[in-house]
């Protein structure tokens, strides 16, 4: 199944600093690197205005997605915090 995210950004996140200077950036960026490499994310990338966070993920369910999601040293630490979940049937799709 895939699912669209939402994550907004907040609690210790320094809003003068770039997403790669933030603290926590090396171990945030090898996890979602992971996530990519297990095929678990698809697209991932901030929102016009970089307060949110949108990913394309697919997951066996919405359970699932929270457990993984529980995993990234930014969403333990506040940085990045979940505000939905939603099922998305792919229709058309003309990515490679």
């Amino acid at each position: 199944m895939d699912y669209v995210i939402r994550l907004a950004r907040g609690g210790p996140w320094d809003w003068s600093l770039d997403m790669r200077e933030q603290e926590g950036w090396d171990e945030h960026a090898r996890f979602m690197d992971g996530l990519a490499e297990s095929g678990f994310v698809q697209l991932v990338g901030p929102l016009e205005g970089d307060r949110e966070v949108l990913w394309i993920a697919s997951a066996e369910s919405e359970e699932k997605v929270r457990e993984r999601l529980a995993e990234d040293p930014w969403a333990k630490n506040g940085m990045l915090r979940l505000t939905s979940i939603e099922r998305w049937t792919i229709v058309i799709d003309a990515r490679d």
